[in-house]
């Protein structure tokens, strides 16, 4: 699941992209448990490899990504896939060029009419996404905690928004996501953040001084955030109606709060620097019978930190993402052997894509869906498969996006012919914005993650609060039993949406996909 992370380069990527060789050594090979299938043998021996120190927690643009594509690519094309990029020119690789900033510096000021307020830097910062960012004597408009409706764009455009990050009582979920960035896209040239609550600025200065990604070519930006401590707010309302933070929390609290003018002028910059990285998305196919007939697309993403925690340390990644790389693994091997074992051919061709960049923002699934090897509106359905292993066998089934595109009917369908049980709320939607099928739901695929680790959330709270994106996301600690029933599942779902006849294509006769409102 996605969170930024800090990105390495390798000092020479060419010879990096060019060690991919198909027929390298083979990977080290894991002792299994006794008690594991076959099948459960093979998914902990990927992810018992994916996650060991030789592969250096899988950062993208490092060693740890040569010897992470490698392996999996010899492992599809063992099973017997072919590429999938499309491009003979670039086989079964596609390159993905992602832009790294780091915040360099910042400064604010402020005056009340012509005179300058002193004001301390060291209660402050501020930061961009783009390269160098100035907001030069804005007024400044106090919008309360930001939990209300959004100001037009009439009152906010050239203006900063200053914001408290406290939270009133009672505030619903939906009224608290990226509350900076909402007042940014209805126009504000910057918001600052009064940091009035649990977090410290020295936390957020840390948090945010961690490198920012974007795919290169893309829109970089060049929003402005500051975050101030409360006592340098209090240096910037002095001479005001409300003096200090007290003041302006109750003036938000009162009934029919609308936001006001302080009568106070603010300047902002922030630089940062730029790296650029080369990295990798591994794409390979099955194909179809019929592949006018559409696509069907099964994925996970590869990539990890490296490093985490304090002091950093090896950050394995065993459940997020060794586990869903292994499954997606595992369902081509039993498509494929199925096939040779005398089973019906697939109508539509199936691919296989395991993308970069997930943890940076969903990048590498973003850059597929800008550039697809097919044409997205021929992908009948997709289904992502991140952070499984959670649960034993036989644990309910959950859909991250269900209610949202039009394959839940026949994912009832597979999941009631297998005689298993699906979660009957929505409560896995939680997660629909943290994982790559989200990319591609903007793009109008039809995209979801179906898993049974979703269908408990007693354990997978437990995972995201103990194990996340820490070094104890260890192997040991997976189920291969949850994952084994992942793999028979997405192997019948697979099966289901790549048959022409119980899944028509959209346009004769199927769904298309919803709006994507979580």
């Amino acid at each position: 699941m996605s969170r930024v992370g800090r990105l390495r380069l390798v000092r020479a990527t060419a010879v990096a992209v060019a060690g991919l060789s198909l027929l390298n050594a083979a990977a080290p090979v894991s002792s299994v448990a006794r008690r594991d299938t076959p099948l459960e043998a093979a998914l902990r021996s990927h992810v018992v490899t994916l996650s060991s120190e030789e592969f250096g927690g899988r950062e993208p643009g490092t060693d740890g990504e040569t010897k992470t594509l490698r392996y999996l690519a010899r492992q599809w094309f063992d099973i017997g896939l072919e590429s999938g990029t499309n491009n003979p020119g670039s086989a079964w690789f596609a390159p993905v060029e992602l832009v790294e900033r780091v915040p360099a510096a910042s400064r604010v000021a402020f005056r009340r009419g012509k005179q300058r307020l002193a004001v301390s830097q060291d209660g402050a910062f501020v930061v961009t996404s783009g390269l160098r960012s100035l907001v030069e004597n804005a007024p400044v408009l106090f919008v309360g905690h930001g939990t209300g409706p959004v100001p037009p764009r009439a009152e906010l455009a050239g203006r900063i928004a200053l914001m408290l990050d406290s939270l009133p009582p009672g505030t619903p979920s939906a009224a608290t996501e990226d509350r900076p960035g909402r007042l940014l896209d209805a126009g504000a040239s910057a918001v600052i953040v009064v940091l009035d609550g649990d977090r410290r600025i020295d936390e957020v200065t840390a948090r945010r001084r961690r490198a920012g990604y974007a795919l290169a070519g893309g829109q970089l930006g060049g929003d402005i955030e500051a975050f101030v401590t409360p006592a340098f707010a209090g240096q910037m309302l002095a001479g005001g109606a409300a003096r200090d933070v007290v003041a302006l929390r109750h003036e938000a609290a009162a009934a029919g709060f609308v936001p006001r003018l302080l009568g106070v002028e603010g300047s902002l910059e922030a630089t940062s620097t730029e790296t650029r990285v080369r990295t990798h998305n591994l794409i390979g196919k099955i194909e179809g019978r019929n592949p006018a007939a559409g696509a069907v697309l099964v994925m996970a993403h590869w990539d990890h930190f490296g490093q985490c925690g304090t002091p950093p340390r090896l950050c394995p990644g065993a459940v997020d993402n060794a586990s869903g790389v292994a499954v997606i693994t595992e369902v081509a091997r039993s498509l494929v052997r199925g096939q040779a074992r005398g089973a019906k051919p697939m109508d539509r061709d199936v691919y296989f894509l395991a993308t970069t960049g997930e943890e940076l923002g969903l990048l590498g699934a973003m850059a597929f869906a800008e550039n697809p090897p097919l044409p997205l509106d021929k992908v009948v359905a997709a289904f992502n498969v991140d952070s499984t292993g959670l649960v034993p066998a036989g644990r309910p089934v959950a859909i991250v996006g269900r209610g949202m595109t039009s394959l839940d009917a026949g994912i009832g369908r597979v999941v009631a012919r297998m005689k298993r049980r699906l979660a009957n709320d929505d409560a896995a939607n939680a997660f629909v914005r943290r994982q790559d099928s989200w990319a591609l739901m903007q793009h109008d695929v039809p995209a979801v993650m179906v898993s049974s680790s979703y269908g408990d959330p007693e354990r997978l709270d437990r995972f995201m609060k103990e194990r996340y994106h820490t070094p104890a996301d260890k192997a040991d600690l997976i189920e291969v039993g949850g994952m084994a029933d992942d793999v028979t599942l997405h192997t019948e779902l697979v099966r289901e949406f790549a048959d022409a006849k119980r899944v028509p294509a959209p346009g004769s006769g199927g769904g298309t996909t919803k709006a994507a409102t979580p």
